[in-house]
């Protein structure tokens, strides 16, 4: 079975494409036009061991909102196609990440029921073009369009060490949650038969 997924998602702000294989090996083509975010989004990709292209491009003559919004958004779409059923993964994951003096922490389970608990202080405002406000939109964004329950969060000083703590912890959060599980064979992981 091949969990894989792409997703086009055009408007009159942004124009973006993601093309998603879980069972991967962390190979990414990453390009927003925001190079922060494509920093956390290779990062991501290489802990979850996901093969990941993203390309975006968007009305950054405005700001970066949009963009890192919406990329969220079809990321989260791109993980959703790509689980169809959720039929036989371990479904939930966690991981601490340690980043020099940061911490991230992030556990999640795709229960089908979107939620996120996020808590991360910032000192400064943006990290080059993404604004820190923006780290926790994001997160939201993906777990709502991939039906994810999602807690994060995040304690250190420096506030690019902390976003990074965060996808990487991410990353290797989603890998073990998308695991097929050896034990469960074709069943879906959940007592009532079905995460949709």
């Amino acid at each position: 079975m091949k969990r894989s997924a792409q997703i086009q998602r055009q408007t009159k702000e942004t124009d973006i494409t993601v093309s998603l294989h879980l069972d991967g090996s962390g190979i990414y083509d990453v390009n927003t036009g925001v190079g922060f975010l494509d920093h956390m989004l290779t990062a991501l990709a290489a802990h979850a061991l996901f093969d990941l292209n993203v390309q975006a491009t968007g009305d950054l003559h405005i700001d970066s909102h949009h963009t890192i919004e919406d990329v969220g958004i079809v990321l989260g779409q791109a993980l959703n196609q790509a689980l169809g059923d959720r039929r036989g993964i371990l479904r939930m994951g966690h991981a601490y990440v340690p980043m020099d003096e940061a911490l991230g922490f992030v556990a999640l389970d795709f229960s089908g029921r979107p939620y996120t608990v996020f808590k991360a202080e910032w000192a400064t405002p943006a990290i080059g073009q993404f604004p820190t406000d923006l780290v926790q939109h994001f997160f939201e964004s993906v777990a709502v369009h991939s039906r994810l329950t999602l807690h994060a969060q995040v304690n250190g000083r420096n506030d690019h060490h902390k976003a990074e703590a965060l996808f990487k912890a991410f990353g290797r959060a989603l890998r073990a949650a998308v695991t097929i599980d050896p034990r469960r064979s074709d069943n879906i992981p959940s007592t009532k038969g079905t995460l949709t």
